[in-house]
C-alpha cells in the first residue's frame, strides 16, 4: 500500500511540475479561465479582426511613450504577454528574439508587455538584457490581460496574439511549450511571407 501511495504522490508531483513549465498564472486578475495550453489558427480569409478593447487600449511601454495596436497597421505584430519570474516565458523569448530579427525588413515587430504591474522599468530593463530581447517592452493592465483570457482561454502567461497587416488576428498561441511555439513561428513566417 505504501508502494502505491509513494507512485501516486510522484505522479501528483510530476504533474504539477510539468502543467509549470507551459504556463505561469498570472495573479493580477481573479478571473477563472481555462489553463490548458493551445495554439489556434484559422485559414487564411476567415481571421477575426483584433477586439476592440485590445487595439484601442493606451499600451505604456517602458521608455515613456504609449501607443495603439490600431495605430500598428500596415505591420505584422506579435504581442506577447510576460513576467520576469516566468519560466516557460523565458523559455520562448529566444525565438521570439530570432523572430523579431529574421522579419523587421518584413515590417514584422515583436511587442512584449509584462503583465506584472509591480515589476519596475529598472527590473524589466535588467531582465531584457540578461535574456538579450530586443524588442519593445511594456505593460499590459489588468483590462489588457482580461481581453487576452476571453481570446485564448489561458488564465496565465505566456500567451501572444498574431496581427496581421489588416488588423486581424492570424493566430493565438497560450503556454510556453515547444509544440507551442513551434506553432507561434510557423504561423508567424507564414503570416509574414502573406503580403
Amino acid at each position: 500500500m505504501k508502494k502505491i501511495f509513494n507512485y501516486f504522490a510522484l505522479f501528483i508531483v510530476l504533474t504539477l511540475a510539468i502543467s509549470g513549465l507551459t504556463s505561469c498564472k498570472n495573479s493580477s486578475t481573479s478571473e477563472s479561465g481555462d489553463t490548458t495550453a493551445s495554439a489556434q489558427t484559422k485559414d487564411k480569409g476567415q481571421f477575426p479582426p483584433l477586439p476592440e478593447k485590445i487595439a484601442a487600449a493606451d499600451i505604456k511601454m517602458i521608455d515613456g511613450s504609449s501607443f495603439k495596436l490600431a495605430d500598428k497597421k500596415g505591420k505584422v505584430v506579435l504581442v506577447n504577454l510576460w513576467a520576469t519570474w516566468c519560466s516557460p516565458c523565458r523559455a520562448e523569448m529566444p525565438e521570439l528574439v530570432e523572430m523579431h530579427t529574421k522579419y523587421a525588413d518584413k515590417g514584422f515587430e515583436v511587442i512584449g508587455l509584462d503583465t506584472d504591474q509591480g515589476e519596475t522599468v529598472d527590473q524589466i530593463q535588467a531582465f531584457a538584457k540578461e535574456m538579450n530581447l530586443n524588442y519593445p517592452l511594456g505593460y499590459a493592465d489588468d483590462e489588457m490581460f482580461r481581453q487576452f483570457v476571453r481570446i485564448s482561454g489561458l488564465q496565465g502567461i505566456p500567451q501572444s496574439i498574431l496581427v496581421n497587416r489588416e488588423g486581424k488576428m492570424t493566430g493565438v498561441f497560450a503556454g510556453g511549450n515547444p509544440e507551442t511555439i513551434k506553432k507561434m513561428a510557423q504561423t508567424v513566417e507564414k503570416t509574414v511571407n502573406a503580403d
